[in-house]
């Protein structure tokens, strides 16, 4: 369980969040989804999490690193998501818990655990 302080918000892994999160020149960020990766109560002492990128686009699915979240399907369902979205376990970032904004919903852990060894390659 991870808490956020700046709202007193609690999210684990597997949670959709919404979040500010980085662009890869490190200067910009964006706000989107994205998905909580890190173990629970890893006590790191630092107040930051490592998640996952979620993008509606489509055109970045079919590789074995990313999870296609189609909407009419149940995990779609319970996602929060508004559209059709691939969640990329190879563009990862860890993230400040003020940088969270709220969870929106969450997602099973079977596909996404497979992805994330397949980036890892574990």
């Amino acid at each position: 369980m991870i808490t956020m302080t700046q709202q007193n918000t609690i999210c684990n892994r597997n949670d959709v969040v919404l979040v500010l999160f980085p662009n890869s020149n490190f200067i910009t960020a964006k706000t989107r989804p994205a998905l909580v990766v890190q173990a629970d109560n890893l006590q790191t002492g630092l107040s930051q999490v490592i998640v996952a990128m979620i993008t509606s686009q489509l055109k970045r699915a079919n590789h074995p690193s990313r999870v296609t979240i189609l909407l009419n399907s149940p995990e779609g369902q319970q996602s929060g998501l508004l559209t059709d979205s691939v969640i990329m376990s190879d563009n990862l970032a860890t993230i400040t818990l003020t940088a969270i904004y709220q969870v929106i919903g969450s997602l099973p852990t079977t596909d996404i655990d497979v992805a994330l060894r397949h980036t890892l390659g574990l």
